[in-house]
């Protein structure tokens, strides 16, 4: 689903980039802003309403019906790409951004029925994996297959149906997941049900700052990615493949820190590695200003990149932001669905969601903000890093167990051999 997501959104990008003039006439920057809004939209309007109906209904056959409304949505996509009606076209984004809304909460929601618990940080590390290699996959597929020269995108089309296909054909795998909360009463108020999903979130301090602490990730994470290509061009001075390999680096270390958490957490959900995986993302965002050129090349190739030996500390303090990333992001998914009831587990996981869109809009605005007021890339990396800190000492004040775990995993994996 993330793959075919951004398959289609950075296809449709680089078409509204590329060739706006005849497919709509309008402002193509205006396009661009409003398809990241129309995606991002259906977060804030109905994740309480299906995070409801996760809770609610078994949750496999949900998981079929979602990947069945997914086909029909790029059978609408390819219609949009053949006829050329960009308002088809945004129309669709709006549906995929409904449709991950829908399947969010039953993704995080069914792991903890269908997983063992020593197997929780496992399970969570490969949805990890797989969703931010699906990300940057779909990143690199979009524009390629937007680029081949045909009458109109077809390839861009097909893709999609085959991976919503392979989508619903491999949901039929997935073991029965029994409803939650079966007598729930479905509220059909969206506004009144997300201030009742927020509540929930407050019931459970630990919960509640997991939330926050998972929606500062994306915060953190979405920035990064967003600033990696200006990073490569204007800082770097290189060209688009540099640019496809410094996000390859940035996912491919997200993932790595994601499996090496089950073996570094024991099987358990470790919560001592948050703190740690902080630390990193604090430590490395500022070595990454650092290591920065103070003047950029001009058309620097992956080649002539890698030949410069001082290149090296970029190279890797964007793996170790990403592999530290994974050690923050993994154990606080785990938390959350471990320290949560049972009987409102989706729903708290869609107001996770609805967090997590905000804050992405917010790092969007900030983004906005510090480019107008002057600050480079390298300085908007530091920034962030700076924040990450103060974010990182606010969490652990208000919930010392946090740091308290750090330190009892140190002691018990550095100090000492326990078992």
């Amino acid at each position: 689903g993330a793959f075919n997501d951004n398959i289609f959104k950075n296809a449709l990008a680089a078409l509204l980039v590329f060739q706006g003039s005849q497919m709509a006439g309008l402002n193509t920057d205006q396009i661009v802003n409003l398809s990241a809004l129309l995606f991002i939209l259906p977060f804030f309007l109905f994740s309480a309403l299906f995070g409801q109906f996760a809770d609610k209904f078994e949750k496999s056959v949900q998981v079929r019906r979602v990947k069945l409304f997914e086909v029909v949505i790029m059978l609408l996509a390819t219609l949009g790409f053949w006829t050329g009606s960009v308002p088809l076209l945004l129309f669709v984004l709006f549906l995929l951004g409904l449709q991950s809304t829908i399947f969010g909460p039953i993704k995080y929601g069914i792991l903890p029925q269908i997983l063992r618990k020593e197997e929780l940080v496992g399970g969570n590390a490969l949805v990890e994996m797989g969703t931010f290699v699906a990300i940057l996959a779909g990143t690199i597929a979009g524009p390629q297959l937007a680029g081949v020269e045909v009458s109109w995108p077809y390839w861009v089309g097909a893709s999609c149906l085959a991976v919503a296909a392979a989508g619903y054909i491999y949901s039929l795998r997935i073991p029965v997941a029994e409803a939650a909360a079966p007598d729930i009463e479905i509220n059909w108020n969206i506004f009144s049900e997300t201030v009742r999903n927020l509540k929930f979130l407050n019931e459970n301090q630990v919960v509640l700052n997991s939330v926050l602490g998972i929606s500062w990730f994306w915060f953190f994470g979405a920035t990064f990615l967003v600033q990696i290509p200006s990073y490569s061009q204007n800082v770097l001075g290189g060209d688009e493949n540099l640019m496809s390999g410094l996000l390859a680096l940035f996912i491919i270390g997200i993932s790595t820190g994601s499996l090496l958490c089950e073996k570094l957490s024991g099987n358990q959900v470790e919560i001592g590695l948050v703190p740690f995986g902080a630390i990193g993302l604090t430590l490395f965002g500022l070595d990454l200003y650092f290591a920065s050129p103070a003047t950029p090349g001009t058309g620097v190739t992956i080649g002539q990149f890698l030949a410069h030996g001082a290149n090296w500390r970029i190279i890797a303090d964007l793996l170790l932001i990403g592999v530290f990333g994974g050690f923050y992001i993994v154990p606080l998914y785990a938390l959350v669905q471990q320290r949560s009831e049972a009987s409102h587990r989706s729903r708290v996981i869609a107001g996770n969601n609805i967090l997590n869109a905000l804050f992405m809009v917010v790092s969007s605005v900030l983004l906005v903000v510090l480019l107008e007021a002057g600050l480079s890339v390298p300085w908007i990396f530091a920034t962030l890093a700076a924040l990450n800190a103060a974010v990182a000492v606010y969490i652990y004040t208000v919930i010392p167990e946090f740091l308290l775990r750090f330190v009892a995993w140190i002691l018990a994996n550095v100090m000492y051999r326990l078992r």
